[in-house]
């Protein structure tokens, strides 16, 4: 049995629910999903420039799970980047 996901601390909602290639039906498009605590950590991480451990206090995680929420992100956003792909933003 898994065990159960703590609360993440999130600062920030998306302004947007979706980026996606121009001129392409959304219909047309494969969706990938970023999840919110995903969106943070980037935020954290790559728009303040924050280390890990001062990112995972801010999100009251561990560094490890910070770091693998992190690596999940960037792995979602340059799929959709490269692949052409839609990016859903889950609120």
């Amino acid at each position: 049995m898994a065990r159960p996901k703590i609360h993440r601390q999130i600062c920030t909602r998306a302004p947007y629910s979706c980026f996606k290639p121009n001129g392409v039906p959304m219909a047309e498009l494969q969706q990938i999903t970023l999840l919110p605590e995903e969106l943070e950590a980037l935020r954290l991480a790559d728009q303040e420039g924050l280390s890990q451990l001062d990112a995972a206090a801010k999100m009251q995680v561990s560094r490890q799970t910070f770091g693998n929420i992190v690596k999940r992100a960037r792995g979602k956003v340059a799929e959709c980047l490269v692949n052409g792909h839609a990016l859903v933003l889950d609120k």
